[in-house]
Formats: structure tokens, sequence, C-alpha cells
């Protein structure tokens, strides 16, 4: 393989690997979200009649 191809093929393989420990790092270390996911509004006694 050429010179050109070496460094085309570090540099593409060193930012998906570079990418891939940013995510596991945000992921892992991350700040937490206060609330969760899943959530349900309360409905009010006018707007139940619609459903």
């Amino acid at each position: 393989m050429t010179t050109g191809g070496w460094i085309n093929m570090l540099l593409s393989v060193g930012f998906v690997t570079g990418l891939f420990i940013f995510c596991v790092c945000r992921v892992l270390f991350g700040k937490r979200q206060e609330h969760e996911l899943g959530h349900i509004e309360p409905i009010h006694e006018e707007e139940a009649d619609k459903f």
C-alpha cells in the first residue's frame, strides 16, 4: 500500500475509534437527567370527555 493509502487508513480508523471512545465516555460518565423518560401528563376533567 502506498504512503497516501496508509495515511488515509490511519486517519479514517483513528476518527472512527475516537468517535467510539467519545460516545462510550459520554454514556458512562455524562450528566444524569433529573427526570425519567416515561411521563404521563395529568388530564383535566374537561379534557377527559374528548377521549
